[in-house]
């Protein structure tokens, strides 16, 4: 069996002296796991997390791990390698994508969303901003689509203060008073995507990213 693929490198991981194991975020197949060979001794062209560039996978069988034969083309994560601030948006990105994506299911829209964030992140003035609308895009790929736009109840585009965490649609003032105590206040937040992203995590039998609930902490203080 053979893959190929433009893709992300997510995660490397040492199997031996030279091999590590791979998660690269492909955009026709989407997480695809896999041995890459000398990535540990290389010392040209070596892998590294962030790169994006041409992936080959291939195994004799479907179930078997697999071999990379990866070409890097750029890391989109070097110009902010030395930002703490912003590596660790990356991190807990790669970290979600790892933890919540079935293997070998395409999200071509996650991942072009992916590549643009990471695209934008040296030189955007919102990163949080720009997290906040990946994490939507990442929400609605897995099935929970956030409507902001009008209210659940009445329809009106005006007064939203209120999302519903059964539908993820917005409610207006009038239409929440009665509820509030079981609605998340607007506007959306980390932590409020942060409880839809755990809902998640709890249904699939894992949990939440260290990285995901880092980010959320140190943004609260």
């Amino acid at each position: 069996m053979k893959l190929e693929s433009t893709g992300l490198l997510i995660s490397l991981r040492p199997f031996n002296e030279r091999d590590a194991v791979a998660h690269i975020f492909t955009r026709e197949h989407g997480v695809v796991a896999g041995m890459l060979r000398g990535a540990v001794v290389a010392k040209t062209n070596k892998p590294l997390v962030g790169q994006i560039g041409n992936a080959t996978w291939g195994a004799r069988l479907d179930s078997a791990l697999g071999v990379f034969h990866w070409e890097s083309e750029k890391n989109l994560t070097a110009p902010i390698m030395i930002n703490f601030e912003r590596i660790k948006f990356v991190n807990c990105i790669f970290d979600l994508i790892k933890t919540l994506l079935p293997e070998r299911e395409s999200y071509c829209a996650l991942y072009d969303s992916t590549v643009l964030f990471l695209t934008n992140l040296p030189n955007t003035n919102s990163p949080t901003d720009d997290y906040l609308d990946w994490e939507k895009t990442l929400l609605r790929e897995l099935g929970f689509a956030l409507d902001l736009t009008k209210c659940s109840g009445c329809g009106g585009a005006k007064n939203l203060t209120h999302l519903s965490p059964k539908t993820g649609r917005a409610v207006c003032g009038e239409c929440a008073a009665p509820y509030k105590n079981r609605l998340f206040q607007l506007p959306l937040t980390l932590d409020t995507t942060l409880q839809f992203l755990e809902k998640i995590c709890a249904e699939l039998g894992t949990k939440i990213p260290n990285t995901r609930l880092t980010l959320t902490h140190e943004k609260k203080s």
